[in-house]
Order: structure tokens, then C-alpha cells, then sequence
């Protein structure tokens, strides 16, 4: 290897006198791929935010050296004058501008004032075909899926003629093809000697495109080590990041089911605007008390759709079909009648509908069941904070206090924050869609601890992932959803992800 094109030394970062990194130093070569791992809260997006200027020279003790130059950003565009470009897992596009827009937004190609419309489309263009998206310059960003948005970040980047180019999280809204069409893009870049730091969750894929792995935990580095060794394995990631070997991704447990709690019958759900076109087909399902019961299918295949229709009719129209909870039928029209009947749903995007970011733990954990601390209509604090500081306790949210900002948390905690809410209404139903998504190894299984409590609590509770290890990992019985329709049911014991894969992919008779 050459000699590094970044050398960060003994990176020190405090949040009000709480330590967030403590002494931490990475090399990066030049023109190798370096993953960054560790749980969440770990301190990478803040090593990151530092390396970007996010956090400018001053704020934190160590020393950044870029080339063998010593630098002081003050801002991002300082770092990207250096050819420091960071990728946040939160793309920031304008939705509404065309590809060429966004690529060029604040680096435009102009004369004398006026942006010149034909060197700007050209210049894009050849962007696009370096990173592999065959659209036009003018296609609006709206129009077009989350893994081509990622290639416009990247070819934005490129445009600003980027030395190392760091990626946050790159693949965690992709499915499977966009993620491979993504590492194989990386690759070329490496080929073209450009250095990338990646950040990811993902371990084969990390696995699959670092040249080298820094682990770091706890705001500090464990380790680094080269792919190449013959000792680097996922044990091995693992074992740095939480500090303890997980012989099993999952907690043991041992199922106590009971009678049937919960069921749908024929359950049809039309699109909110395409209102001729189904979207959920005569879905019919139970979950028994003390069940952990999954639900497997591909992308589009209508899983979140079926979950907010059944809560509280948050999606669809024209919905028919009936609901029954200890074999009475209920209302579930709208989400305060399904709360009041002992249901509740995670949705898969904490961020947008799941949590208040600009509010604190306690405003949070109370927002779903504030009747519950009410006298006479004003909600009792001190019963509040009483409340989310024991939710704090039991479910090991990493933070000082019930005061924190939950915007702030990481996302492993967010998550933790998300199922205190409702656990606080008291349900008996727990529909949660992605509930480990954007998670690292370690607060996955924490939140599998969670979900096998609730069941041994006797709730039954319904868990939505896309990933096909943990849907088996976690449930007793599985059920597939492809087109709308539920198209097989597997018990644990025959659940196998070619088999899941096999139903998964059923079309329509």
C-alpha cells in the first residue's frame, strides 16, 4: 500500500462534557475502499462530521492530515475545496430540480453570471455514464427511485472532482440488485484511484468491498484489520463492535403459544389514488398470544400496505374485509379505535412517522397514551418523566437522560425510543415493519430480546422485515405476501429462505 492520503490522530469530541470520541485515530490509504464499523452511537457519523467539517477545527482535539498537508476546515466547503466529499444515508437532493440541477447545485457551469443550460446538460450526461445511470439530464429526482438517486450523489460528487469520497450507510434503503450495481460502482471508482471511506451495517457487504475494516466503539478504535487476513470474518466485526462473541444473531427462546388472539379476513385494500387498482388482495391471517408471527416478500409486494391499512386505515380506500380480536370482530376505522383495541404499529420510517426528532425522550415515549397521564385533560409531568425515565431503565436507551432530543440518538436507540411509545399504550397486537432496519448487529439483538419478551407477555406480535434471516431467525410461523396476496404460510421448522424466496416470487394465478 502507498503511503495514506488521511491520517486522523487522536480525535477527541465532547457533547456537553459527554465524551462521544476519545483519542481516536484512523489511516486511510490512498485509493482503497476502508470500511468504518461499529454499533450505533459508536462515534462514526461523528468521526465523519469532523473528517467534513460538520464540525470545524477547534471544536475537537487531534490533528487531520490530508496528502501529507495538515488541514483546518472550518465548513463543508472547505473539505470539498480539499476534495473531501461526504454521501450522507439521508440523500440531499432537491427533489423537484432535474438530474443536472442537483449535480451541478452550487458548482454551476456558467458564464459571466448565466448558467450555460448546454455545458452543464453535457457535462452531466457524461456523469451519468461514469457511475452507470442511463437517464437524462433533465428527468426530475422525483421520478426516479432511491438507487438511482444514490448514483446522482455520486456523480454529483464527481463533478466537484473528489479525492476521497466518503459514504454513509450507502445501501440501507437498496434492494439487492441496486446495492450489487453500487459495490460494483465502487469498485470501478477504486479502480480509478479514487479513495472511499464506507460506512455500513451491512457485513458481507463490507466484506465484499473493503480493502481494510476500522472498528470503533464506544468513541474509540478497537481495530483495524485487512480483509485479506484469513481471521477476518463476521465473528471477527462482530466481536470488535460489541465487545462480546454473539454465538447466535439471535436470543434464545423458548415459545409459549396460546389461543388465537388476532385475525383478518379477507382483507382488500384499494390504491389511495388509483382507486380501480388492488393493491392488497383477500388477505386473510392469524397470530395467536405468545406468537411472534412474520411476514416475508419482496419489495413492493404490499406488506407496509397491509399494515397501516389494518391500523386505523392510515392507507388505502375502498377497504373491506373484517378484524377480530379474541374472536369478536372490532372497529379499527380510524388509529385512535385500533389503539383503544389493544393495537399498535412500528412503522418502518421512525423518522418520518414514528418519532417527534426535535422533541425529547419523554414527549415521545407519552405521545400515543397521554390520556393515560391526564387529570381533568392536563397531563401530569412528573407522572410523564416517571414514565419514560423506567422505559429508559428497561429498554437500555443510551442516553444521559429523558431530556435528550431523540434526532440525536442513534438509530439503534431511536428504535428502542419507537417501541417504548407503544408499549406504553399497553397493546396487545404489535405490528412492527423493518423494526431493526439501519441498525447495527449489536442493537438488532437487543431489539430481538425486546420482541421475544413482548411474546412471552403472551402479546402477539407481527414483525414485517425484509431480510429473510431475521424473519426466520425471529418467527414462529411465517406467512408470504406477493402482488397483494398472501401466497403461503411456513411453520418454523420448514422455513428455509429458498423456500420463503419460492413463494415470495408466486404471481397471480
Amino acid at each position: 500500500m502507498t503511503e495514506p492520503i488521511l491520517r486522523m490522530s487522536g480525535i477527541s469530541k465532547s457533547f456537553n462534557g459527554i465524551p462521544a470520541l476519545a483519542d481516536v485515530s484512523i489511516d486511510v490509504h490512498r485509493g482503497e475502499v476502508h470500511a468504518i464499523c461499529g454499533e450505533n452511537g459508536a462515534g462514526k457519523s461523528t468521526l465523519m462530521k469532523v473528517l467534513s467539517g460538520v464540525y470545524p477545527a477547534g471544536s475537537f482535539e487531534g490533528t487531520i492530515t490530508l496528502e501529507g498537508e495538515p488541514m483546518a476546515f472550518r465548513s463543508i466547503n472547505d473539505s470539498e475545496a480539499a476534495g473531501i466529499v461526504i454521501i450522507h444515508q439521508e440523500l440531499a437532493l432537491s427533489p423537484y430540480l432535474s438530474i443536472a440541477e442537483n449535480i451541478f447545485l452550487g458548482n454551476e457551469k456558467a458564464k459571466r453570471g448565466v448558467i450555460d443550460w448546454n455545458a452543464t446538460n453535457t457535462a452531466a450526461a457524461d456523469l451519468l455514464k461514469r457511475v452507470g445511470l442511463r437517464e437524462s439530464p433533465a428527468t426530475k429526482i422525483y421520478e426516479i427511485g432511491v438507487g438511482k438517486q444514490q448514483l446522482v450523489e455520486i456523480a454529483k460528487a464527481l463533478a466537484k472532482e473528489v479525492k476521497l469520497l466518503i459514504l454513509d450507510e450507502p445501501t440501507a434503503a437498496l434492494n439487492d440488485d441496486d446495492s450489487a450495481h453500487l459495490l460494483d460502482l465502487i469498485d470501478q471508482l477504486r479502480d480509478q484511484g479514487i479513495t472511499c471511506i464506507i460506512i455500513s451495517h451491512k457485513l458481507k457487504e463490507v466484506l465484499r468491498i473493503a480493502d481494510r475494516i476500522t472498528i470503533i466503539r464506544d468513541g474509540r478504535t478497537i481495530e483495524t484489520m485487512e480483509r485479506s487476513d484469513p481471521d477476518t470474518d463476521e465473528g471477527r466485526i462482530i466481536r470488535a463492535m460489541v465487545g462480546r462473541d454473539l454465538n447466535s444473531l439471535f436470543p434464545p427462546r423458548e415459545p409459549d403459544i396460546g389461543d388465537e388472539l388476532f385475525r383478518v379476513e379477507h382483507w382488500t385494500v384499494h390504491h389511495p389514488v388509483d382507486t380501480e387498482r388492488v393493491v392488497i388482495d383477500d388477505a386473510s391471517f392469524m397470530v395467536r398470544a405468545g406468537e411472534i408471527v412474520g411476514f416475508a416478500g419482496l419489495m413492493g409486494a404490499g406488506r407496509t400496505e397491509l399494515a397501516m391499512s389494518i391500523f386505523g386505515r392510515m392507507y388505502g380506500t375502498g377497504i373491506s374485509g373484517e378484524v377480530y380480536k379474541n374472536g369478536q370482530p372490532i372497529d379499527v376505522r380510524t388509529v385512535d379505535a385500533a389503539i383503544k383495541h389493544g393495537i399498535a404499529y412500528a412503522t418502518e420510517d421512525r423518522k418520518k412517522y414514528g418519532l417527534n426528532l426535535i422533541g425529547d425522550i419523554q414527549v415521545n415515549v407519552s405521545a400515543s397514551a397521554l390520556a393515560r397521564l391526564a387529570r381533568l385533560g392536563v397531563v401530569d409531568r412528573y407522572r410523564e418523566y416517571k414514565v419514560a425515565d423506567s422505559y429508559r431503565y428497561k429498554m437500555n436507551i443510551k442516553a444521559p437522560s429523558v431530556a435528550a432530543i431523540t434526532g440525536r440518538l442513534s438509530g439503534g436507540n431511536q428504535q428502542k425510543v419507537v417501541l417504548s411509545k407503544w408499549m406504553f399504550t399497553g397493546p396487545d397486537v404489535l405490528i412492527l415493519d423493518e423494526p431493526t432496519r439501519g441498525i447495527d448487529v449489536g442493537a438488532k439483538y437487543e431489539i430481538y430480546g425486546i420482541i421475544n419478551e413482548l411474546a412471552a407477555q403472551g402479546k402477539a406480535v407481527i414483525v414485517i422485515s425484509s431480510e429473510l434471516p431475521e424473519v426466520i431467525g425471529l418467527s414462529d410461523r411465517i406467512y408470504t405476501i406477493s402482488e397483494g396476496r398472501i401466497t403461503g404460510e411456513v411453520s418454523r421448522a420448514d422455513a428455509t429462505q429458498e423456500t420463503l424466496m419460492r413463494h415470495m416470487t408466486a404471481g397471480r394465478n
